[in-house]
């Protein structure tokens, strides 16, 4: 028999206060083992989960879950003072343990421990299985903050709910910090539901479900297998679409020459009359039985037309939106030997990049990366927004500073984490064209139609897109800049991105020409994007030049990154 499902979704329906529609008539079940829920940003995918917890009531439907659930929002929030006791959710089983060893007899505290008497000693070693400090009583403030989130993560493993619920909980985390979360997952017991669109994570997964257009389809295989399932449905879709729209036209074509032998027939009828070949009688007769034949012969083909046509528009709604980017990108035209930037280690070391060279930025939260592309943005002179100064970035100022960035090129193309450049009461066009002022509209329409901004939408103020949207407007104000940047620099680009977007961005990415230094923990978006090398940020400011794997290095490009002073 089949195991039951953990969580049954019948008609569900979730509004907020101000009347605005979350999800409505949401079915499906999600089982038991581990599942990764994915879908665009703004499906409602953090909304369902939150119902799913019991921290949102639904407007209408059912919902059933077999066992306790227990969930890790995506921005924790704690006390000041709270320990690691409180983070892992122990803290009072474990001061009822200690009074009554130290001789407090009230059975409210028997009440409180029930099985759990050894719950102290399971949580040291839990925590040190997964490398983390562990002393219970130290404040969470002095863990780092992967380290803050992989322990409330041991706090949900030690509670033992039944369905465990993460909201991206990959966000944010340095690469150390993501493998220690990988092999608690690979170690999970029970069901839990992850919402995430780390690609990495999501092939841990037994199972992946879509939240899309309010419907949820659940696959039974990880991301890769439903993403190789869902290209062989969505061939066939198109291919069905193909074959409807041919059986439309031919429905339409024989209309028209049927409309044309009809036309014909009544002016030979006309002719016939006139001529008087007929008596009247049978004239009368012949046009009656051809008026009739006509009538019939209109309805049948009307009506095998718009069978044809519901046939198109049901092939139509299986196939989804081309949501993939394909832009011709002005040329930069940056010769081999171009030096763009140049970054200095706490050691004194420069690393230089050149010509169309494509170097991820690495290293553990807080070592200033983030400080260090700001101060390389700084020393271009181009107008690229940036945020802060690097004086007020929190944890990594300090370190930052240790390690010196100088870019030696004007044109320099900065998306940073926070998309703040962007002017939220012009229109999308105009966006774009205060980077490029010198281009036609014609044709920067046409170019943010590939960026799959098209028609009217080019003219809404870009305060009323969505994420997803504003992302693709900011990341077209740079690739088509004019001139064209010669060095792009990002910022962590994927965080908070969906999975739609982040193809979208590797697809504009494959055609850029000119360098490219991005700042990632998402090693698997890294070697999607065949970078030429990985350099390391350590947290005393020295720069490591590592190159990547043999598979993740582009064929086509000559590697020619190194260090001051070197012949490059």
């Amino acid at each position: 028999m089949p195991a039951q499902p953990a969580v049954v979704l019948d008609g569900l329906c979730f509004d907020w206060p101000d009347g605005a529609t979350a999800l409505s008539g949401l079915t499906g079940a999600f089982s038991r083992g581990r599942t990764g829920l994915i879908g665009a940003n703004g499906a409602g995918k953090s909304t369902l989960l939150r119902l799913v917890a019991g921290q949102l009531r639904p407007s209408a439907g059912s919902l059933l879950v077999a066992g306790t659930v227990d969930y890790l929002p995506q921005t924790l929030t704690l006390d000041v003072d709270a320990t690691v006791a409180e983070l892992l959710g122990i803290r009072e089983v474990m001061d009822a343990v200690r009074a009554i060893e130290a001789g407090d007899a009230d059975p409210a505290r028997f009440d409180v421990v029930g099985d759990g008497w050894d719950i102290e000693p399971r949580a040291v070693a839990a925590l040190a299985e997964t490398g983390l400090p562990t002393g219970l009583d130290r404040p969470v403030a002095t863990l780092s903050g992967g380290e803050t989130v992989l322990a409330a993560l041991v706090g949900i493993r030690l509670r033992g709910a039944g369905v465990a619920l993460l909201d991206e909980p990959t966000n944010n985390l340095d690469a150390a910090s993501r493998a220690r979360l990988y092999e608690l997952i690979r170690g999970w017991r029970g069901t839990l539901i992850a919402v995430s669109h780390d690609r990495e994570l999501l092939e841990l997964m037994d199972a992946t479900a879509e939240l899309r257009d309010g419907s949820l389809t659940v696959f039974g295989g990880p991301y890769s297998e439903y993403r190789d399932a869902l290209e062989r449905e969505q061939e066939a879709a198109r291919q069905a679409l193909r074959t409807a729209e041919q059986t439309l036209r031919v429905e339409r074509r024989q209309r028209i020459d049927a409309e044309q032998k009809i036309a014909h027939a009544e002016r030979q009828g006309r002719k016939d009359k006139a001529n008087r070949r007929y008596v009247p009688a049978a004239i009368n007769d012949r046009r009656n039985s051809a008026e009739k034949s006509a009538g019939a012969r209109r309805g049948m083909l009307d009506a095998r037309i718009e069978a044809a046509a519901t046939a198109v528009e049901r092939a139509e709604a299986r196939v989804r939106e081309d949501a993939r980017i394909r832009v011709d990108l002005p040329d930069p035209q940056v010769p081999a030997g171009r030096r763009l930037a140049e970054l200095t280690g706490s050691d004194g070391r420069t690393m230089v990049i050149q010509g169309p060279e494509r170097v991820a930025l690495t290293g553990p939260n807080g070592v200033g990366k983030t400080t260090l592309i700001e101060q390389l943005v700084r020393s271009s002179g181009s107008a690229q927004p940036v945020p802060r100064p690097a004086a007020e970035l929190p944890g990594d100022a300090a370190a930052g500073l240790r390690a010196t960035a100088v870019a030696r090129t004007e044109r320099l193309g900065y998306l940073p984490q926070r998309l703040d450049g962007l002017d939220d009461e012009g229109s999308v066009l105009a966006n774009v064209a205060a980077a490029a002022p010198n281009q036609p509209l014609g044709l920067l329409r046409n170019r943010l139609a590939r960026f799959l901004l098209r028609g009217a939408a080019v003219e809404r103020p870009v305060a009323t897109l969505s994420g997803g949207e504003r992302f693709r407007v900011a990341l077209a104000r740079i690739l088509l800049a004019d001139p064209p940047a010669q060095l792009l620099v990002l910022d962590e680009p994927t965080n908070n991105l969906d999975l739609a977007s982040v193809e979208q961005l590797v697809a504009a990415l494959d055609a850029w020409r000119g360098g490219l230094l991005v700042v990632s923990h998402d090693h698997a978006f890294l070697r999607r994007l065949r970078m030429d090398a990985e350099l390391v940020l350590s947290p005393d400011g020295r720069l490591t030049n590592q190159e990547l794997a043999q598979e993740t290095v582009r064929s086509d490009t000559p590697i020619g990154i190194g260090w001051g002073g070197r012949e490059d």
